[in-house]
């Protein structure tokens, strides 16, 4: 694997604990932000905040784990490693894009380096995605065998 899926996933971790203990530790600033944000859709923001912190916290442990699997070497090629960096990698994508959508379409007006620090997550994480697809195993996927037969032209 790459120095860049290392780099990537350390940093994608790091990023991430700060928003996670701000959510699960009540942070005024992230008690202030749920407020705003639960009002267009009708939530209790105390829940709406604790959910997000809880699957912060479940993607920013990923983000180490697979940074740990790498760092080790465990993920290599015909490996089960290999597709937990994926899954991993898949849950950041998800997460990642409905806290843009939640700063676009939920708060009176986003909060930029927040968008910055999504963006980068998700990019990371597709780039990461894809250095995983040309690995023997991860080809094997139903989740990618439509790619790999775009590739080759069936």
């Amino acid at each position: 694997m790459n120095n860049f899926m290392r780099v990537t996933n350390f940093l994608s971790g790091l990023l991430l604990i700060r928003f996670s203990l701000s959510k699960l530790f009540s942070w005024p600033i992230s008690v202030k932000a749920f407020i705003e944000m639960a009002k267009p859709i009708g939530v209790d923001p105390t829940i709406f905040r604790y959910f997000t912190g809880v699957v912060i916290t479940v993607v920013c442990l990923g983000y180490f784990y697979s940074f740990y699997l790498l760092m080790t070497r465990r993920a290599q090629a015909n490996s089960k490693e290999v597709i937990y960096c994926a899954f991993f990698n898949l849950l950041g994508i998800g997460v990642m894009t409905g806290a843009l959508a939640s700063e676009f379409l939920l708060r009176l007006e986003p909060k930029w380096p927040l968008v910055f620090i999504a963006l980068f997550i998700t990019i990371s994480s597709i780039l990461n995605l894809y250095t995983l697809k040309k690995i023997d195993n991860f080809r094997s996927l139903k989740l990618f065998k439509n790619m790999n037969q775009l590739e080759a032209g069936n």
